[in-house]
């Protein structure tokens, strides 16, 4: 034909929003569809010499009608599968099927749960996704693009493939339910892109896909099309035998890791050749990553993430993540990481105003706003907020075999006015404080996770007294295994910074914790942030010199794990790092090396794996951490001598006895009440030589008197040197 029919062209409206990337439905003129006595073909090539159209092995040519758009009738009705040949200027043609001929890759059930916040595998529809066809011609491969962005005029997939040029791939709106979506052939895994937003005051910015699973390195800020993973896990007996360990009440010992600055230049692959027979080494049964989900400023530790779905490509690919926590699991070793639901920062090519509002964030300031910060809080109460939240979490254990998530900021999200002045936050519809979506949100993720995979943990970093942190959702608790218990490490080193002869004055702050200790399911976190922004490291919060400073983290220690509750210490604190912690640099592995000095370290490191070891092995260590059936204080008020001891019982009856020794004095014929008579055997003792101690002599074993003291009817004779704590387990 020399002219197209009128049928064929485009209403002038319809054109010019098409040609601006802003219209809502580019696949009802792009691609085939049926018209006056037949069909017609219309696609847009930007820059193209020419265009064919072949079907029923026909060639037929294409005629430009402006604007970089071609159009071809056909007679027959029928001839919906057909191919694009496409020639630029200078190049060989080449073949393509079209994007706009193929239906969507979201169901309208996908839809219906998204807009009900309860797409539970949300990663597998929104993002990009690898996807096939089988059409008539045969099979077609490439992606699927699928984003939420209501509020926009027109969005469209940019990259390397269409010169980052909008206009080739705008994306078509699907109903009310706010996601935009296209398939297209011939990307594959490795595809660079970017969603180009067209926001309703006609701006366009380009955004990183908030569901990309693969990344560019920051400062790059492109996503990148992940592909299918075809990493091989060998963790089968792993993931079924956690199924039936309740973790309250199992033994878990924490190494809180960056992955940056463990050493310089570590990375997933490092990681795996040298953490992980480490924390074999030195007893450890859990490792916790600080986030590894994709952040653009390393100083914020991964705290503020601008790729949920991503792991961060600083480090290596997401199979390279995979692999690690399959040694880490091969060796014995849950993985926990921390994960950041609380807020976001506001770079503009990320979630931030996602769509030229306020999208993923509140839109009123004072509940939308942490400033302290400077980033933005999540509207907990928008249905699809929620559920890219709760799909993320799922995410992480489903595809990264994850044993638990450590939420961080969790007061930040329960309190309305948090760090926050008066005329700054907005009351609940009830006039109070308490924010109750994001209440809500905590209690359908935790109880989501826990029926989706048993046998995981979610971990609340949260420090003030909000009731029911570890209660179950259906007793109206948020639903979290384990609470972080800030008042003990704020107690605890606040004491221990104390020069002894001081102690005796502030007894109280030693033993208060355990008037709360069992009214929530707690872990004892010495964690990254006790040893930054100038606080000093552990050993340099010690007071003395060194031989005191060290005698002071080993008697820390040995008090920490025999109090009721997990642990949990930071990467160095092993070994009482001497400075504080900087993730632009590795930790100090100076201080394990050789020469004068260096035997504090060495010891207190080997005494952290002592512990370790005999904690794992003593059921009344944890057996019972929940429980005050599991705690006995024989001396809890002698303040004179600022000791304190106590018994773990276990769920078995059996018991261990810790004896906490926290003044510069030894003390001879210490007498002391004890539970059951019998031979105790000496199992751990701080002030041991090999532990860099005063290598006092005390008995390996004790045996008690029928002397009745404080209301027991048989005791003990002791020697406690100065500074130390010794562990009895009692012979039977």
């Amino acid at each position: 034909m020399t002219s197209p029919d009128p049928s064929y062209l485009i209403p002038e409206a319809d054109r010019a929003r098409l040609t601006q990337c802003k219209h809502h439905a580019p696949h009802d003129f792009y691609g085939w569809h049926p018209a006056a006595g037949g069909s017609v073909v219309r696609t847009r090539q930007l820059g193209a010499e020419s265009v064919a159209l072949l079907v029923h092995g026909d060639e037929v040519a294409m005629q430009p009608i402006g604007d970089d758009i071609w159009v071809a009738g056909l007679d027959d009705d029928a001839a919906s599968d057909y191919r694009l040949k496409i020639t630029y200027p200078g190049a060989e043609p080449h073949v393509v099927a079209d994007p706009y001929n193929f239906l969507p890759t979201l169901g309208e059930f996908d839809l219906h749960l998204i807009s009900e916040g309860r797409h539970e595998r949300l990663w597998e529809v929104l993002g990009a996704n690898e996807h096939k066809y089988t059409t008539a011609l045969g099979e077609v491969a490439g992606t699927s693009f699928a984003v939420w962005a209501p509020n926009a005029q027109g969005v469209a997939v940019v990259g390397e493939f269409c010169g980052w040029n909008p206009n080739q791939y705008p994306m078509r709106s699907l109903g009310a339910s706010g996601v935009w979506e296209i398939f297209i052939p011939g990307l594959g895994a490795g595809t660079q892109y970017k969603f180009a937003v067209q926001t309703a005051s006609g701006e366009r910015v380009d955004k990183a896909d908030p569901l990309a699973k693969q990344t560019l390195c920051p400062p790059e800020t492109v996503s990148v099309v992940a592909g299918a993973s075809t990493y091989e896990w060998g963790d089968e007996d792993w993931m079924r035998e956690r199924v039936g360990i309740d973790a309250a009440n199992a033994p878990m010992s924490v190494y809180e890791c960056h992955i940056g600055s463990w050493k310089e230049g570590s990375n997933y692959a490092t990681m795996r050749e040298e953490l992980v027979p480490y924390l074999v080494e030195n007893g450890f049964t859990h490792v916790e990553f600080l986030p590894v989900a994709e952040h653009p400023f390393g100083g914020s530790w991964g705290y503020q993430i601008s790729g949920y779905y991503a792991p961060t490509a600083r480090w290596g690919t997401p199979d390279d993540f995979r692999a690690l926590v399959d040694a880490l699991h091969a060796s014995g070793i849950g993985v926990i990481v921390d994960w950041v639901p609380a807020h976001f920062p506001k770079d503009a090519w990320a979630l931030a105003r996602f769509d030229g509002t306020a999208l993923y964030e509140h839109p009123d300031w004072r509940r939308g706003e942490q400033k302290d910060w400077g980033t933005y809080v999540f509207d907990f109460g928008r249905n699809e907020v929620r559920n890219f939240l709760v799909a993320n979490a799922l995410y992480w254990f489903e595809e990264f075999h994850l044993d638990g998530l450590r939420v961080d900021a969790v007061a930040s999200m329960l309190y309305l006015d948090y760090s926050r002045e008066p005329g700054e936050w907005l009351p609940n519809q009830y006039g109070g404080r308490e924010h109750w979506d994001a209440v809500q949100f905590l209690q359908e993720m935790n109880a989501t996770v826990q029926r989706t995979h048993p046998g995981v943990v979610t971990i609340a970093e949260e420090s003030t007294a909000w009731p029911g942190v570890t209660a179950q959702t259906e007793a109206d608790g948020l639903g979290f295994n384990l609470k972080w218990n800030m008042g003990w490490m704020n107690d605890t080193l606040e004491y221990f910074s104390l020069d002894p002869i001081h102690r005796s004055y502030h007894h109280n702050e030693i033993t208060f914790s355990l008037v709360y200790a069992f009214s929530e399911k707690y872990v004892l976190p010495f964690s990254h942030d006790e040893v930054v922004h100038g606080k000093g490291s552990l050993w340099e919060r010690m007071p003395g010199n060194d031989w005191n400073k060290a005698a002071g983290l080993r008697a820390l220690y040995g008090y920490m794990f025999s109090h009721p509750g997990k642990q949990l210490m930071f990467m160095g604190c092993e070994w009482g790092q001497t400075t504080e912690w900087d993730e632009a640099h590795s930790i100090n592995w100076d201080n394990v090396g050789e020469g004068w000095g260096h035997e504090y370290h060495h010891g207190i490191r080997r005494l952290v794996r002592d512990l370790n070891f005999v904690y794992r092995d003593t059921a009344a260590l944890y057996s019972q951490d929940n429980s005050p059936m599991g705690f006995q204080w024989l001396k809890g008020d002698d303040a004179e001598h600022n000791l304190l001891a106590y018994v773990r019982w276990g769920a078995d009856a059996t018991p261990l006895l810790a004896v906490v020794n926290l003044s510069g004095a030894t003390l001879q014929d210490y007498r002391l009440g004890a539970p059951e008579a019998g031979e105790w055997e000496l199992v751990i003792n701080t002030d041991q030589a090999i532990y860099g101690g005063a290598g006092n002599e005390i008995a390996q074993s004790v045996a008690t008197e029928s002397t009745a003291w404080d209301n027991f009817e048989q005791s003990l004779s002791l020697t406690v040197p100065a500074l130390s704590v010794q562990w009895y387990q009692l012979r039977r």
